[in-house]
């Protein structure tokens, strides 16, 4: 890694807009230089929904990074989350010319990249393509097949898909504040380059993201990405809920979970209450602490309930020995660490990022809450997948240029086909209606 290298990342969360400027220090370790945050006003559920705002908001973020750091922030690695994010499995297969030659970093980069070929329903576009384990003649479960001798080359991989007018408006509100974008990275895997170890990767692990609009998902094992998810619900759900149970403004709401409230009402204070001021001299409202709890508890097991079926569902369930480590804003609920461990079965412990962190005068860096923004600095030194740490090595090494550029460009923004054909049936419509009225049809 490059030690004189300084990385920006930029998290664009539905509650909070955050830009972090860093730097590895002589001992590989992440050195905050600056940090910046904001209310974040146009994000819903992880998805842009107000360009003008969300810039804005990124401006005001990157003013105090910047001011902090005393670095002139040109470009940043920036989190995709959302509802709109798809995961599968493919496999692709190439066969290579010299079969009695080793298998070399541009065979497997060659592979990778024919990946990125995949046809994809309209308005969808491929961020991520991960391989899982490699097949090297019909020879199974191979991690690393750099250096074996084959003439079929084969893998299993896990890509990971967006709507293209979500990323579009992502490379719109970054661009707009005159940034240009280095990598988009998938935030859960953003969050476990800041909170995982590499012995819970191997072992078998969860990753489990609550941040205020949504919930994400990264499983591991043998230290290769297995699964990745986005549901769209977490903290913000909460405290709506709150707001509507117990009849209070958002921010009255927002403080009395943060404070006061249990994701597991058992162990909340019978006889506790908490007192909220009126307004216009009305008389203060008193809630009970245990009902403020019966209501976190429900929302809470609803979520968790539907991130265990996605663990269920990726068929690794079995190999998760390490069980879930929970992190994000949404984590630090009193007792929800008790309430996952009795809901799902598996162990559970709270992630803070600092397993990569150097000393740092930010305190405040070491909450759960900048896990993904300290993820995406750490991205822009190196990959999520140790193999492709390896293989950047041997290509500096060597002097081996990259094949191809199967990523999308983020330097300008490209109109998918879908909004080519909507143009061209505009146009035809436009031409029609032309003739119709020349013909005085």
């Amino acid at each position: 890694m490059d030690k004189d290298k300084i990385v920006a990342a930029l998290d664009i969360g539905t509650t909070k807009i955050c830009a972090i400027v860093g730097r590895m220090n002589q001992h590989g370790r992440l050195e905050i230089l600056g940090m910046g945050r904001c209310n974040s006003e146009g994000v819903t559920r992880g998805l842009i929904t107000n360009i003008e705002k969300t810039t804005q908001g990124i401006l005001k973020a990157l003013e105090d990074a910047s001011q902090q750091s005393m670095v002139d922030i040109k470009v940043v690695n920036v989190g995709i989350a959302g509802q709109y994010i798809k995961s599968s499995t493919h496999k692709g297969s190439i066969m290579r010319d010299n079969p009695q030659d080793m298998i070399g970093v541009e065979d497997v980069e060659r592979l990778t990249n024919d990946m990125y070929k995949l046809v994809m329903p309209p308005g969808v576009q491929i961020i991520h393509v991960m391989p899982q384990d490699y097949i090297v003649d019909n020879e199974y479960g191979i991690k690393d097949p750099v250096g074996m001798v084959g003439s079929r080359l084969e893998a299993d991989f896990h890509v990971i898909a967006a709507r293209t007018d979500a990323v579009s408006n992502i490379l719109r509100s970054v661009h707009k504040a005159n940034l240009e974008i280095e990598n988009i990275v998938l935030e859960p895997i953003a969050s476990s380059m800041a909170v995982l170890m590499p012995e819970e990767k191997e072992a078998g692990v969860v990753l489990v993201d609550i941040g205020g609009g949504t919930t994400d998902i990264a499983m591991f094992y043998e230290g290769i990405i297995r699964h990745t998810a986005v549901i769209p619900f977490g903290g913000s759900i909460v405290t709506n809920d709150i707001k509507q149970g117990c009849m209070l403004l958002p921010q009255d709401a927002e403080k009395l979970k943060i404070k006061f409230g249990y994701a597991l009402a058992s162990q909340a204070a019978n006889n506790q209450i908490v007192s909220i001021p009126g307004l216009k001299n009305r008389p203060a409202k008193e809630i009970s602490v245990k009902n403020l709890s019966y209501i976190i508890e429900a929302r809470m097991e609803e979520i968790i309930d539907i991130v265990f079926a996605e663990i269920v569902s990726s068929k690794f369930v079995d190999k998760m020995s390490q069980g879930v480590v929970l992190t994000g804003g949404g984590a630090q609920l009193n007792a929800l660490k008790e309430l996952f461990e009795m809901r799902t079965g598996l162990e559970c412990r709270l992630g803070y990022p600092t397993e990569h962190l150097g000393k740092s005068k930010l305190e405040a860096m070491k909450n759960p809450m900048f896990s993904t923004a300290l993820g995406l600095v750490m991205a822009g030194f190196k990959s999520v997948d140790e193999r492709e740490n390896q293989y950047n090595l041997v290509r500096k090494q060597n002097h081996i240029k990259p094949i191809g550029n199967p990523k999308p460009e983020p330097k300008t923004e490209k109109r998918s086909p879908a909004d080519l054909l909507s143009n061209l049936f505009v146009k035809v419509r436009e031409h029609l209606y032309d003739d119709i009225k020349s013909n005085d049809y």
